[in-house]
């Protein structure tokens, strides 16, 4: 061991002089410093529409652009200051050229003579390029969309309604036995079911709607072959009560949606209007016109009528007879079924009023109200019903506003479908129907769709943009137009390969999958830049050995120094697209909760990159020949670009 430390840690002659070595460091540095700067803006300007995304999806993805940012800030500092300053102690003694090592040479042996047959059929490799290009379109049309994809928390939000007329004995039946089914299915390990809601604003649901949440086993505790929406589909199957319509979601995502749109399911059909009735009619043409679409589940119109109230009318002149006011007949009634508060108890630093009402059995049902007595200064006590009619109307379960407008709603939930194509299928159903709705009333689209319309609209605007900013970058790094568009070409090359990994991976557009492809966008251009940059210092080195004419500079002289300049720097090229594989790939392969949208963001990043290095070695070279041999014939010299600038 000790023969090894002093092997590796020997100290050998050094052929270079301390100033010999400065200089050849301080040329190499000024070599790659502005392609470090010029590819750190780039790379920090492509994810500009993440940072201006709103909403849930700027919550969710603008801390990894930041996060990104800030780690290439510090990074390019570092390889520019801190990098050269290293080299400087430890990079001594003799060194081994570039082509004595092994390594290299080895992936030059591979790598040039598969450039020499680029370079001599470069037509047909374009051609063959321009078509895969053109089937990454068709496949990119055939992708299906969606606002995120589903992530997985580990549970089961299980959201039964029932009937707006139900009472509070019978959802609590009904809440028991759901309970007991859904505990029976293997994979549940706990299950929390609550009716009614908080005295809080923020929980409307009636005492019709039951929450349930069903916390699952892990995964390797789960039969064989069962999947997630497998579990869904036996409670759904199990659960089967006359009256009780289920829907099912998740615990976190239900809220998110809740806050930020007002529906508790993934789309939302909203209906507005100054009519209850009209709007529960236009609901259940919906309902009915969606039944049936594939994708569509628990498909469920809000209940606008249908509630049930105990409408107590006083009698005026039955009043003065008994010698009665209309607040002796309210205070009978609010004691008796609403409840009186006596007093209030302080304990520690909480209050608590203290109410007094009739037990259940003198108010549950008409005929009790009616035997109700109420006290007579001169008749004594007397049935409710001698001063006051008592019956049971019709009426809203809850009445819902929106917009200073009434409000009615058709929910559903979509499964084993892309959002996207299927709220657009909806959406077709509908048409015909929107056209004929009565003047005043209007239909709005929410959920999830409405979430990915505005975030489809931001990058729409906002890509442009920035495709712009970074041309520009790429101009000013080169002061040349001709190299930034061989820059830029590589980027529609790299799309290929994320478009066809995201497509075999069965994955659904989304925004996840937009921060991949917008992450995917920095890197091409990086990668072709380190590639443009070393190209035009094989020509600088062309130009300073054979001159800068037409007649000194041959076809095969071009060719030559074209392939020196791509081969001889190969392994910085593919040491830069390693580093990010290797950082990338195993998130393939991860598991739990957050593993479903960072696959999303990876899986275009990786097909991507090998795409885009591809194209970078064997077509960048062709295009850059293409454009010098053009420069030649037309200008009799080629336009030299200074890479140390």
């Amino acid at each position: 061991m000790k023969k090894l430390f002093k092997k590796i840690f020997k100290k050998e002659h050094d052929p270079l002089s301390a100033d010999e070595r400065m200089k050849l460091i301080e040329s190499s540095s000024k070599l790659v410093g502005p392609g470090v700067f010029y590819s750190t803006l780039i790379v920090i300007a492509s994810f500009l529409p993440v940072f201006l995304l709103t909403g849930m999806e700027g919550k969710l993805f603008s801390p990894l652009a930041w996060t990104k940012s800030f780690i290439l800030i510090v990074d390019a500092f570092l390889a520019i200051t801190l990098t050269p300053v290293l080299i400087s102690y430890l990079l001594k003694g003799k060194l081994r050229p570039e082509n004595k090592n092994p390594i290299n040479r080895k992936l030059e042996s591979w790598y040039t003579p598969i450039l020499v047959f680029c370079l001599k059929w470069r037509k047909s490799v374009l051609v063959v390029n321009c078509i895969a290009l053109l089937i990454g379109g068709l496949m990119f049309t055939r992708l299906g969309s969606e606002f995120m994809p589903p992530l997985d928390e580990g549970s089961i939000l299980f959201m039964p309604v029932t009937l707006p007329d139900v009472s509070n004995s019978e959802v609590k039946r009904i809440l028991q036995v759901q309970d007991k089914i859904i505990k029976s299915i293997p994979e549940v390990t706990h299950v929390l079911g609550k009716a009614g809601r908080a005295n809080t604003a923020t929980d409307n649901s009636p005492i019709s709607m039951i929450e349930t949440i069903i916390l699952l086993k892990p995964h390797n505790e789960w039969r064989a072959g069962k999947t997630k929406s497998d579990i869904i589909d036996e409670i759904n199957n199990k659960l089967q009560i006359p009256g009780v319509t289920n829907g099912f979601t998740q615990p976190i995502i239900n809220r998110i949606n809740m806050l930020s749109t007002g529906i508790r399911t993934d789309v939302g059909v909203k209906i507005y209007g100054s009519s209850l009735d009209t709007i529960e009619a236009l609901a259940q043409k919906i309902k009915k016109a969606l039944e049936g679409t594939e994708g569509v589940k628990d498909l469920y119109a809000e209940p606008i009528t249908g509630g049930k109230y105990i409408d107590i009318e006083a009698k005026r002149e039955a009043i003065g007879r008994y010698g009665l006011t209309i607040d002796d007949v309210n205070n009978v009634v609010e004691a008796a079924i609403g409840g009186m508060t006596l007093t209030t108890t302080i304990e520690g630093r909480q209050r608590f009023s203290v109410n007094a009402r009739y037990a259940q059995e003198y108010r549950n049902s008409i005929e009790s109200l009616k035997k109700l007595q109420v006290q007579t200064m001169e008749y004594g006590p007397i049935p409710l019903d001698a001063v006051a009619d008592i019956k049971i109307s019709d009426g809203p379960p809850m009445i819902n506003s929106e917009n200073a407008m009434l409000r009615g709603s058709v929910l559903f939930n979509v499964r084993e479908r892309d959002l996207g194509s299927t709220v657009e299928e909806a959406q077709d159903k509908l048409n015909t129907m929107m056209t004929k709705l009565p003047k005043g009333y209007y239909v709005e689209w929410s959920g999830q769709w409405e979430n990915q319309i505005r975030a489809n609209k931001t990058l729409s605007l906002i890509l442009p943009i920035v495709v712009l900013i970074i041309f520009l970058i790429l101009y000013f790094t080169y002061n040349s137009m001709k190299e930034a568009l061989i820059t830029m070409i590589t980027v529609p090359f790299a799309l290929i390969g994320g478009i066809f990994m995201v497509y075999f991976y069965g994955i659904n557009l989304s925004v996840a999958v937009a921060v991949g492809f917008i992450a995917l966008f920095g890197m091409a251009i990086e990668t072709a830049m380190i590639m443009t940059i070393y190209l035009n210092e094989a020509m600088n080195k062309m130009v300073a050995k054979y001159g800068n004419s037409s007649e000194a500079i041959t076809t095969d002289i071009l060719r030559e120094y074209i392939i020196d300049g791509s081969a001889k720097r190969l392994r910085p090229k593919l040491m830069t697209v390693s580093v990010s594989l290797f950082g990338l790939v195993p998130i393939l392969w991860a598991t739990g909760t957050g593993a479903d949208v960072m696959i999303p963001i990876t899986v275009p990043l990786i097909g991507g990159t090998i795409t885009s290095v591809i194209y970078v070695l064997l077509v960048t070279p062709i295009v850059f020949e293409m454009t010098k041999q053009r420069e030649l014939k037309t200008k009799g010299k080629i336009d030299l670009i200074d890479a140390t600038h």
